[in-house]
């Protein structure tokens, strides 16, 4: 069975990979890098339906279960840390299951991903009917991330499956799967490659596309941030200053009336607003800075 996946085939441009120089190396890394555009191209309509699976389930009240093994488990444990402080999700909005656990993020734990029953255990502990459940298996046959989809499916979870094999056979795996093909990668077997980069870029669209649909930014700008860093606190006083016309005192002054939260500041100055009828009238608009200024 293993020999047929697409994951594992020998790529035959790189059958001579050992003895290529580095230059050659790169050129060839660099051509087969260019097919995952291409991939990802052709599972729009798949993707646009699971963007609209996540939305409907945050809008619900629900959250995202990343859920996968080895480097898909940690793609999964990498998109669910970067939502908070990009959109100021709560930590529990996105959460990443991985087979092996928290120690599996930093060491390899072969053999951990055939934890079924953990993970079926999890789900039906954990998850409800309310969230979404996206699996990760670059392979498609990862016994850890189908054994969740299936418990999933069983609750009436929504499910969607992120894999690099095209296999009919994973058709019904999921309400929505979406199968890249990127083709063997040039060390057979390793996924971390062209299937880790496609995945990576599948996931930044799902979250970051409905994080959009859900009035986490104001035209194309981060609104949402938590200023916890030096960074970040002079991205939001750029912010406030650009897109209420303040000057930078003014702007700092306004972000400490409204805890240094961006979107509540802007909408203080521009409505000319208190703190708390801020925070109201973005509740009301479901939070699109948009329809209040």
């Amino acid at each position: 069975m293993y020999h047929k996946l697409p994951t594992e085939k020998s790529n035959p441009k790189s059958k001579f990979l050992d003895s290529l120089t580095r230059e050659e190396i790169f050129s060839l890394m660099n051509q087969e890098n260019l097919k995952i555009p291409k991939a990802i191209a052709n599972q729009k309509e798949k993707i646009i339906k699971a963007i609209d699976l996540v939305v409907a389930s945050l809008k619900n009240g629900g959250r995202i279960f990343f859920i996968g093994a080895g480097t898909s488990g940690r793609l999964g444990v990498l998109e669910s840390a970067e939502l908070p402080p990009t959109f100021d999700t709560p930590p529990t909005l996105a959460q990443a299951w991985m087979a092996g656990g928290k120690k599996s993020v930093f060491r390899s734990e072969e053999g951990a991903e055939d934890e079924e029953l953990k993970i079926k255990s999890l789900i039906l502990r954990k998850v409800t009917k309310k969230d979404v459940v996206i699996g990760i298996a670059a392979s498609g046959i990862t016994p850890f991330v189908l054994s969740a989809l299936e418990q999933a499916k069983k609750i009436k979870t929504n499910t969607i499956l992120v894999t690099c094999n095209q296999h009919q056979s994973l058709a019904k795996i999921a309400q929505v799967v979406i199968a890249l093909g990127v083709g063997p990668e040039i060390i057979a077997g390793s996924t971390r490659l062209k299937s880790g980069t496609a995945t990576k870029m599948v996931l930044n669209m799902l979250t970051t596309i409905s994080m959009v649909r859900l009035g986490k930014v104001y035209g194309n700008r981060m609104v949402d941030l938590q200023a916890k860093s030096k960074k970040l606190k002079e991205r939001g006083i750029r912010l406030v200053q650009e897109i209420t016309g303040l000057n930078r005192p003014k702007a700092l002054a306004a972000l400490a009336k409204a805890h240094w939260n961006v979107k509540t500041a802007i909408v203080m100055v521009k409505k000319n607003l208190s703190y708390d009828a801020a925070k109201t009238e973005l509740k009301n608009s479901q939070g699109f800075l948009g329809m209040i200024i």
